[in-house]
């Protein structure tokens, strides 16, 4: 089993989870964030005033999947949310030691 961790621009979530969905993905979760990277925030203005913001809006998207489906979900998340654009994200790819079902205690991959 894997976790995939996909760290995205807001807008392209539902272009996501609509790819997700068309390769059999059942359930992702999904959390707002704020981070930077190379671009190391942005310039903005507001009321004629001019700041700095360095911590711009992500949405991360966390599913945990079985190995074979690692590669279609990569590919999946990559082709949905890149706008060819410095700030479309990163993803991110671990092994999960163990998954477990809290309602009927259900293991490994049958818990997923």
């Amino acid at each position: 089993m894997k976790m995939i961790t996909a760290v995205i621009k807001p807008f392209k979530l539902e272009a996501v989870r609509e790819a997700l969905t068309a390769i059999g993905v059942q359930g992702v979760t999904v959390s707002e964030v704020k981070g930077f990277g190379r671009q190391k925030g942005q310039t903005e203005i507001y009321r004629g005033a001019e700041y700095e913001v360095h911590f711009l809006p992500k949405v991360k998207i966390e599913l945990a999947t079985e190995d074979s489906v690692v590669d279609k979900a990569v590919e999946a998340i990559q082709s949905a949310a890149h706008t060819g654009q410095i700030g479309d994200g990163k993803i991110f790819v671990l092994d999960v030691q163990q998954a477990v079902r809290i309602r009927t205690g259900e293991a490994g991959a049958e818990a997923l």
